[in-house]
């Protein structure tokens, strides 16, 4: 029989059954054959375990664990277990996995070959494998793979619409979580691909979320996530992509290295991903859902592209009827006392300078109040709020980034204690929301109720992808 350390080992026959076709991949201590099943005439995968200089006995442990795991698996885009034997060769002793082999490309091989991604093609294949994540998530115990990357994915040639056939293979690396959290665990998976617990030995059923994220990642830059940039363990891909903001922000989120600020599970992902509005909860976070009050003044539009929420004036209200009153005496009374003190000095008139700073504010609130619009509107790349008098703008903050929208905020009604010079007096804060770009805020809603706040807030939410903190 042939050596097993020569790379010619086609027609060698293993457990007088399986025929090798071809080598498939190889590692220190491991190799996996193509194999032709004798018995049944069909093509099965043969991977093999052997005892040599680079034989650790955490490789056998692993071996062993993927063999008592595939038999515990039934899903039509996992290989299914065979067999397993142990191997006796004259030179070689060691152990052998029998499984399924599945005719398809694994997406490194596709990449290299130089097939390129749509953002369609990400999210389907974004969408399957967060599928086939569910299903091992979902075992008891949990199933992790740990080891999700381009290698290990399969994917059948495009038919139709479709990307392909997705399939995860190579349960090598798999773990369960009937250990206890915190016992020892060996460290395995491949760099770039690996979250930062996972380095430590940790590996939950987020850890494989982050390698996913990193695998899209790498189909929609075509660079080996290593050896992209970073942020504070952050991959910094979004300045060399075309995606949608919101598909940027899911993957930051997929791959964020914190594991509280990264989705919890496959099911919270795959219906961000799909509904566009699902976040995963953080303590603090509001996950309300708010429809649109039936009686509200205030329009909202949006489209693939943008967003746009116009708020009307509060309009005429015992307030406003009270400053405008007040505005008027107090202007007519500045009139009088300027007009006079024209005639005597100019010197004397300047005086009444900050007055009338007062007397305009007066009637910029009213104006305010009846006839002033605020518009925030939100695009693929920017963000910007603006005033408008009877449809004009005389008010415009300078448009910024929306990939560097970093929190949305619901504030909570609140007040405060203000000293004036007749002591002190308690200060209502009226709820708003406000929507923090870098270090600048734009804040919006001080004139409208809870339920129009609530639905405008989760309307934002849905549209950047983030979570909506109450403070």
């Amino acid at each position: 029989m042939a050596n097993l350390e020569s790379n010619n080992l086609i027609g060698t026959v293993l457990y007088n059954r399986y025929q090798v076709q071809r080598q498939l991949g190889k590692r220190a201590g491991r190799r996996s054959l193509l194999a032709l099943d004798l018995e049944t005439q069909n093509l099965v995968v043969v991977k093999l375990l052997t005892f040599g200089n680079d034989f650790e006995w955490d490789d056998l442990k692993l071996f062993e664990r993927e063999a008592e795991t595939l038999q515990a698996l039934s899903h039509p885009a996992i290989p299914n277990y065979l067999n397993h034997f142990e191997l006796d060769l004259p030179h070689h002793k060691g152990f052998a996995l029998v499984q399924t082999y599945i005719d398809a490309n694994s997406l490194e091989e596709q990449l290299k070959a130089g097939r390129t991604f749509s953002e369609a093609d990400i999210k389907e294949l974004a969408t399957s494998l967060l599928e086939i994540l569910l299903y091992l998530h979902g075992r008891q115990p949990p199933v992790i793979h740990r080891d999700i990357k381009p290698s290990n994915i399969l994917l059948t040639n495009r038919s139709g619409n479709s990307v392909g056939q997705v399939y995860l293979v190579d349960f090598g690396s798999v773990q369960t979580l009937a250990a206890k959290e915190g016992g020892t665990l060996t460290v395995v998976g491949t760099y770039g691909y690996m979250p930062p617990e996972q380095f430590g030995g940790r590996a939950v059923p987020a850890s494989d979320l982050y390698s996913l994220g990193a695998t899209l990642i790498y189909l929609a830059t075509g660079r080996h996530p290593a050896d992209l940039p970073q942020l504070d363990l952050q991959i910094e891909f979004e300045s060399i992509v075309q995606l949608r903001p919101d598909l940027v922000r899911w993957l930051k989120q997929m791959t964020h290295p914190s594991l509280n600020r990264r989705f919890g599970s496959a099911q919270e992902a795959l219906h961000a991903l799909q509904h566009g509005s699902a976040i995963a909860p953080q303590p603090g976070y509001s996950t309300f859902l708010a429809r649109k009050p039936a009686d509200t003044k205030v329009q909202l539009t949006r489209d693939d592209q943008t967003l746009e929420i116009l708020v009307p004036p509060p309009g005429f209200s015992a307030e406003v009827g009270g400053t405008i009153l007040f505005a008027i005496a107090w202007n007519a009374f500045l009139v009088v006392w300027t007009g006079g003190a024209l005639q005597g000095s100019l010197f004397f008139a300047l005086f009444s300078l900050p007055f009338w700073g007062v007397g305009i504010t007066m009637i910029l609130k009213v104006l305010r109040a009846l006839v002033v619009h605020t518009r925030l509107q939100i695009d693929r790349e920017t963000v910007s709020l603006s005033y408008e008098l009877l449809g004009w703008p005389f008010k415009a903050t300078r448009p910024m980034n929306v990939q560097n929208v970093g929190k949305l905020v619901h504030t909570r009604r609140s007040s405060r204690w203000i000293s004036t010079r007749h002591g002190s007096r308690e200060v209502e804060i009226k709820p708003r929301i406000v929507i923090w770009v870098g270090t600048r805020k734009y804040e919006i809603g001080e004139t409208l109720t809870d339920p129009e706040l609530d639905w405008l807030s989760q309307e934002l939410s849905q549209w950047l992808q983030l979570p909506v903190v109450r403070e």
